[in-house]
Formats: structure tokens, sequence, C-alpha cells
């Protein structure tokens, strides 16, 4: 029996201990942490801040091209945020709505265009941020606390009500809902990122000239389409607590 444990315990530890593929991952107290992450998120926020600056430091009445390319991106978010959340309420929301957009698309395209493979690292290899379920999960636990908040804060306590509409056999499904809109949101995610930079490493590998570019250039476009569906879906889920009991 004690041998029999001993077996139970071994196996454990071991499933515990597998990964899919290899990280750096740096220490920092007691806990450990995907450096390879944080480095390109770094990288994002550092280039997505540097192009702000550059585009809103000289404003003009009559715009440059890059002001011109800025104010077309901030019309392209407050149409996401204003079509999802209304056209009252949208504009608090707006800064969250687009720091998720632009920096989904950022990570996306850093893993899609940028030769990460060629950085050697002590051990893992650099790739966007948003292939790690880490950074996908964290991001759709941001929007479910976000839109917990606009509930809240706008309808008070009464916004529970919602859990019991239009019947109260319905509790245990709109309490389910409310996980299974993260689990969607970073799996989606997640998902669609891995399988495109797996699929363009597999086509380098067999065919490295020409044939992989078609795919690259799918994937940019593919992962455009995963910043737009995560930043509109998390608009919308805003705008669902917003209108709930708003009119009681």
């Amino acid at each position: 029996m004690f041998q029999q444990n001993n077996f139970y315990l071994v196996n454990f530890s071991v499933l515990s201990s597998v990964e899919v593929g290899k990280h750096l991952y740096w220490t920092i107290g007691n806990y450990n942490i995907h450096g390879q992450v944080f480095i390109v998120s770094w990288i994002v926020i550092f280039t997505l801040l540097l192009v702000v600056f550059i585009g809103t430091r000289n404003l003009r009445r009559v715009p440059g091209k890059l002001q011109n390319f800025m104010e077309f991106i901030m019309e392209f978010l407050q149409d996401i945020a204003k079509n999802q959340i209304g056209e009252h309420e949208y504009r608090i929301w707006l800064p969250y709505i687009s720091t998720i957009f632009l920096f989904i698309l950022g990570s996306n395209w850093a893993g899609a265009l940028i030769p990460w493979k060629l950085i050697n690292l002590p051990e893992g290899e650099l790739a966007a941020p948003t292939n790690d379920i880490n950074t996908t999960v964290a991001l759709s636990l941001l929007t479910s606390l976000a839109y917990f908040y606009a509930g809240l804060s706008k309808n008070g306590l009464s916004y529970f009500l919602r859990y019991v509409e239009p019947t109260p056999v319905l509790l245990p499904i709109n309490i389910l809902e409310d996980f299974t809109k993260p689990l969607s949101l970073s799996f989606r995610l997640f998902g669609n990122i891995l399988a495109d930079e797996l699929v363009v490493s597999v086509f380098t590998l067999l065919v490295p000239i020409l044939i992989p570019l078609p795919v690259m250039i799918l994937g940019l476009f593919a992962s455009s389409i995963q910043a737009l569906i995560f930043s509109t879906l998390s608009a919308a889920y805003i705008g669902e607590a917003l209108e709930s009991h708003g009119n009681d």
C-alpha cells in the first residue's frame, strides 16, 4: 500500500511538471514568471507609447500624414466603443477598449513580423505575448472585472437581478455564462495566435523561401481580426452590463 501511494505521488508530481515548450523563467520572490513574455510585452508597450508620442506632439489644424493616421485610428476605436456601449456611456470606457485593442494588435503583429527566432535565449524563445495562455487569461479577467465594475457602478446591487431574469430557473445558466465569457475570450485569442505561428513555422521549415510569405500575410490579417473581436466583445460585455436594470 505504501509503495502504491508513492507510485501515485510520483505520477502526480511528473504530471504537474509537464509544460508546452520551454520558457525563460525569472524568479521574483517565490514566483516564477515567463521572462520572454515580459520582454516582448515591454517592447510592444514602448513602441505604442513612442508612436503615440510622436504622432501627437505637434498637432496641427491641417493634419499631416501621421496625424491623419492617428485620427483615423482614434475614430475607428471610438466607433467600436460607441456602437457596443452606447452614445452616452462610451467615453469613460474608450481608453480601456483602445488599450486592449492596440496591445493585442501590437502583440500579434510583433509575433508575425519580427523574426524572434534569430535571437537566442538561455531557455525558450521570444514570440508574441498573446501566444501565451497566461497573457490571454489576464486580458480576459481584466474584461470580466471591467464589466462587473460597470454594472455595479451604474446599477448597484440590483445588477445581480439579471441572474434571475427572465426566470429564476435560468440562475445556473446565467452564472455559468460569466465563467464562459473569459474562457472563450482567452482561448479564442490564444488558440488562433498559437496556430498561426505554428503554421508559419512549419511552412518555413518545409519551403523556406517564398511559400511562407502568403501565409504570413494571412496571419497578419487574422491577427488584426482577433484584436478586433476581443475588443468588440469586451465593449459588448460592458455595454450589456450597463444596460442591466438601467431603467428600473
